[in-house]
């Protein structure tokens, strides 16, 4: 082993476009915190309170007058690394760095979503449990119970194992989880699907239909075998079981799940897009943040006072650039978010005029060469980023999906494939449902050339069962 020196050319990224790339794949809302932190971290950087312009004498005077009173000798102490340097290359410039708001606000007013406070599943059983005539020794297995419960409800662990950490006997922890088994929402606390659709059955009084019978017995045969195997196995008819089929339906698969999931935090839009006449406007939505310049107060007082240090003058230089970064990564941020959006706009306008329905193929490609970005620029502005249109709040990626030509030419998204497909099932006799291929042989009809094997796969994606799940037999 040993050491030499070697010659070479290295690409590497500037600061400057980390921070850009960065600040362009941040949706608003952490984007707010990311500023809300660099205020409070670097004092070249104020906010600006009111979206008024001041008259330039006005400010001037401001700022004039507020720096005297700080350099007055019954002020407060200055400190020693703000001594005045060169500024004439940092701080004299013909331009002011500062965040522009939008050329104008959105005309709804954007109110503040805030969402209920919800309680837990263990605090809403515990309640329960605490009001019960129990023992104490019942009690404290009840808790150690829930202390075991998934968020869908279902006990993950087995009795004997709960026996065994207890040190008690197995019959003290069934006979604790049957009184727990009979809390609300009903069907917690089992220890599978199967128990507890069992308890669901029961809480209806149906423990002597074929249902119960069912669930109890081929409940894992439903999502294998049709209607009809299911009752030859069973010796009754298919419209029995069609009918237990439609009572098992009403059950809940997983009996805690949306009752106590944290509540869905609201969408804050990073895009708006008003129609004006005839024309369509994308507006940043910048409302929330923090309107931001570099501090006046001390490129004033910087000038009056005293040589400073190398030390004083290399922070002070770090912090100006730092800011003057980040300030020109917000503007450029909201150019390219804008510019982003018009050029969709511009390809989608049949949507804006129309609705969902006449959304077409657009992939990132063909929005990259109208601006003239590189894809990867596309993909970081509309990755968890909304816009806000005259039809609803979505995500910048619902804009861009593949799509096919019909025969007729006219381009449809896959979205609208899909979309009709659901039609055509949804209008299908329930006695004689609609194969795959059926399918696919009419949609080739009506002019659109898919796969029978993309057929199959567009079902599969709106979750909709095979033919012979779907059918229904009338007697």
């Amino acid at each position: 082993m040993k050491l030499q020196l070697t010659v070479g050319l290295k690409q590497t990224l500037a600061p400057q476009l980390i921070q850009s790339l960065k600040m362009l794949q941040m949706p608003t809302l952490k984007l707010e915190q990311t500023l809300r932190h660099e205020l409070a971290a670097n004092p070249m950087l104020e906010e600006i309170e009111t979206l008024e312009q001041e008259p330039e004498e006005d400010k001037a005077s401001e700022t004039e007058k507020e720096s005297e009173e700080l350099i007055k000798d019954d002020g407060p102490e200055i400190d020693p690394r703000l001594n005045e340097i060169d500024w004439d290359t940092y701080l004299n410039d013909d331009h002011d760095y500062k965040i522009e708001k939008s050329f104008t606000e959105p005309r709804a007013e954007i109110l503040e979503q805030t969402s209920a406070t919800q309680k837990t599943l263990y605090d809403h059983i515990r309640e329960q449990l605490h009001l019960l005539k129990i023992s104490e020794e019942e009690l404290l297995i009840g808790e150690y119970i829930l202390g075991n419960l998934d968020p869908r409800g279902f006990l993950v662990v087995s009795v004997p194992d709960m026996a065994a950490e207890l040190k008690i006997p197995p019959d003290k922890i069934e006979s604790t989880l049957k009184i727990m088994q009979g809390l609300d929402p009903v069907g917690v606390c089992a220890r599978d699907l199967r128990e507890s659709l069992l308890l669901q059955l029961a809480d209806k009084d149906l423990q002597d239909t074929l249902a119960y019978r069912v669930v109890n017995e081929r409940l894992y045969d439903l999502e294998k075998k049709s209607a009809l195997q299911v009752g030859k196995m069973m010796g009754v008819s298919v419209e029995k079981i069609q009918d237990a089929m439609d009572i098992i339906r009403t059950l809940s698969p997983t009996p805690a799940r949306g009752k106590f999931d944290a509540g869905a935090m609201p969408v804050t839009p990073d895009l708006i897009v008003e129609r004006v006449g005839d024309d369509f406007v994308v507006l940043h939505n910048d409302h929330n943040l923090p309107r931001m310049r570099i501090n006046p107060s001390y490129r004033t007082l910087l000038k009056r006072k005293g040589g400073g240090s190398e030390d004083t003058k290399q922070y002070v230089r770090e912090k100006l650039e730092q800011a003057r970064w980040l300030l020109n990564s917000i503007n450029q941020r909201r150019d390219t978010m804008v510019r982003v959006m018009r050029a969709i706009v511009g390809e989608q306008r049949e949507f804006f005029d129309k609705g969902p329905a006449f959304l077409r193929p657009l992939i990132m490609e063909d929005i990259a060469r109208i601006v003239d970005m590189n894809v990867a620029t596309i993909s970081r502005v509309s990755n968890g980023k909304y816009v806000q249109t005259p039809h609803g709040v979505y995500e910048l990626k619902y804009f861009f999906n593949s799509g096919i030509t019909r025969d007729d030419g006219v381009e449809v998204s896959k979205r609208n494939v899909k979309a009709h497909l659901a039609e055509i099932i949804a209008a299908e006799d329930p006695v004689k449902p609609l194969s795959d291929q059926d399918i696919f042989r009419r949609l080739n009809g009506e002019g659109y050339k898919l796969a029978r094997r993309t057929v199959t796969k567009y079902r599969e994606e709106l979750k909709i069962l095979p033919a012979r799940f779907r059918k229904r037999v009338t007697g």
